[in-house]
């Protein structure tokens, strides 16, 4: 074969080569789409399971009382009875106990948020002897379950007065270890160079905290009041323990009062109130999303 037989040979097979589609840059592999579209599939799965039960809560508020047990389980009611919204209202001190709630969630969100972000720029950007033995004894308190020290703490709120009184709900939750952990990992994320201009420009601690590190620590800000808010909205023991006064109440005593008998309680008026107790908190997170994610997703990187 010559030497231009070779030649036009080689560019015969060049071409059927390039005429070949190629996959794409980033195109995944059927491997991979397959197991892409399997995740896909758990994950929905996983978001069916978590989500049927508060479907089933919705629907069952919309049931006549002796319809909520049947059985067999009859998901979609036969007909609405919108009324039980307006019975729960009725029949219960609803006003009274969102109000209660609402008090104790802002308040404590407030001070857990304040307190947790101040001290955490201590733990961060201060120096002094001993900081991070303090600071991990200090987190080292989320390990110690509640119920090692509740009732210490509880003869110590009784000798103080406070029992029986929402002080006592919002001094045992306005400080909090996970929020000073979660605002610090953030804080450390933030250039240290700021910091250090804001001295060099005359300003004092205080002022970098306010003004610096709060408006740049948004994300991480709206994830420890999300967190705290829905911890504070849904807490049973807490209120259970001191608050016995019935004007105390929160929402989740409230509609516990309604469980008194198992035989004669009507579910679908106590399912129209636990409803209506899930808006406030569906809410907030709507409104929150984006930075919640971004808050906990950079909570662990350093800048």
């Amino acid at each position: 074969m010559t030497e231009t037989q070779l030649l036009v040979a080689g560019e015969s097979k060049l071409r059927k080569l390039t005429d070949q589609p190629q996959p794409r840059v980033g195109e995944p592999s059927g491997g991979r789409s397959i197991a892409r579209g399997f995740g896909y599939l758990a994950l929905i799965v996983f978001a069916i399971g978590l989500l049927a039960p508060f479907a089933w809560m919705v629907l069952s508020s919309l049931k006549n009382a002796n319809d909520v047990f049947s059985v067999p389980v009859v998901w979609w009611p036969e007909t609405f009875v919108w009324q039980n919204y307006l019975d729960i209202w009725a029949k219960a001190d609803m006003l009274t106990w969102i109000r209660n709630t609402l008090l104790l969630a802002v308040v404590v969100t407030f001070l857990q948020v304040l307190t947790g972000s101040f001290a955490a720029y201590g733990f961060s950007r201060m120096r002094f002897p001993g900081r991070d033995v303090l600071f991990l004894a200090y987190i080292g308190t989320i390990a110690v379950p509640w119920q090692s020290y509740m009732i210490p703490q509880f003869i110590l709120l009784s000798n103080l007065k406070v029992s029986n009184t929402l002080w006592a709900i919002i001094l045992i939750q306005a400080f909090g270890a996970f929020g000073v952990f979660l605002m610090k990992q953030y804080y450390e994320t933030i250039p240290e160079e700021l910091s250090e201009a804001a001295r060099l420009d005359g300003l004092s601690e205080y002022g970098i905290w306010r003004r610096i590190m709060i408006p740049l620590s948004v994300p991480a800000i709206a994830s420890l009041t999300l967190l705290t808010f829905v911890n504070t909205w849904n807490d049973y023991l807490g209120p259970l323990i001191y608050l016995r006064n019935p004007d105390l109440w929160t929402i989740q005593l409230g509609l516990k009062s309604f469980v008194s008998n198992l035989f004669d309680t009507n579910y679908a008026l106590l399912f129209a109130g636990l409803s209506i107790s899930v808006i406030p908190i569906a809410v907030i997170f709507l409104l929150g999303q984006k930075y919640f994610v971004e808050g906990i997703a950079t909570s662990g990187m350093k800048g």
